[in-house]
């Protein structure tokens, strides 16, 4: 049956997919251009996942992923209620982030501002040849509010997103892919179902497998080596006591499992 969590805004709709949960930005006439009624409704996706849902994927409805913040939300914010509204983008990007299960963005069109924010905070990013980036901060008189200034520089580094925030300098998606603003390029049209599709293998992996690579390798490589090596050691060890861990490395063992092969 659909995923449905509860009370999501009319700009949200959720649907399933076997093992997949699929968050659909949708409200296109805006160009998804994110609310505090979106980003909490987005909040409330991710808290209340079914329990056998094993991965997420995120696309937009229209011509576009999302163009960042509903500037409209902004005028009559003082600092105190702006600083706060930037507080509750950082929690629900937490939790996409280091939630339970790996998330999937597929990316067309517009891209720009808090929309990659958003899209910086899921795990990996699929980008159709229409995409463009875009952080126009220093021309509207604002600065970055929903984790970008975190997550993006570790992606194409400061220098670059100081570039694109003091000049509005753009990057189309097969550029993108390379300076590291995704890890797959597709054709136009092609992204939500690539994304699917990589959704689909994700969620056929082992939980705590797939929950250690996303709670631990960001950690241990923003760690002194000292410390990284030893979390490794002791992610490694509880990773491999899981069951269903013990039962795939017997597969492969005795031959039941595929070997690793390379396909362009």
């Amino acid at each position: 049956m659909p995923h449905a969590p509860t009370r999501l805004p009319d700009s949200l709709a959720a649907s399933r997919d076997g093992d997949v949960a699929i968050l659909l930005l949708n409200r296109p006439a805006k160009r998804n251009a994110v609310d505090m009624d979106m980003i909490r409704g987005v909040e409330r996706f991710f808290t209340t996942l079914s329990a056998d849902i094993r991965a997420v994927l995120i696309h937009g409805a229209g011509q576009h992923f999302c163009a960042g913040l509903d500037l409209s939300t902004l005028q009559e914010a003082d600092m105190i209620e702006g600083m706060m509204h930037s507080r509750e983008w950082h929690r629900v990007f937490q939790s996409i982030e280091f939630g339970r299960v790996p998330v999937v963005s597929a990316l067309h069109g517009a891209v720009i501002g808090g929309g990659l924010e958003l899209a910086c905070s899921t795990h990996i990013r699929v980008a159709d040849a229409t995409t463009f980036y875009a952080l126009p901060e220093g021309q509207r008189g604002i600065f970055v509010g929903g984790g970008g200034a975190v997550r993006l520089p570790r992606l194409i580094g400061v220098h670059r997103m100081m570039d694109m925030m003091l000049t509005g300098r753009t990057y189309g998606a097969e550029e993108g892919r390379l300076l590291g603003f995704s890890q797959y390029f597709v054709p136009a049209g092609e992204s939500y179902a690539q994304g699917l599709e990589i959704a689909r293998k994700l969620a056929t992996n082992a939980p705590m497998t797939n929950f250690a690579i996303m709670q631990a390798l960001p950690r241990i490589a923003e760690t002194d080596p000292a410390t990284g090596l030893l979390l490794e050691s002791l992610v490694s060890s509880a990773a491999q006591q899981a069951p269903e861990a013990k039962q795939r490395l017997r597969d492969f063992l005795e031959k039941r499992a595929p070997k690793v092969k390379h396909s362009d």
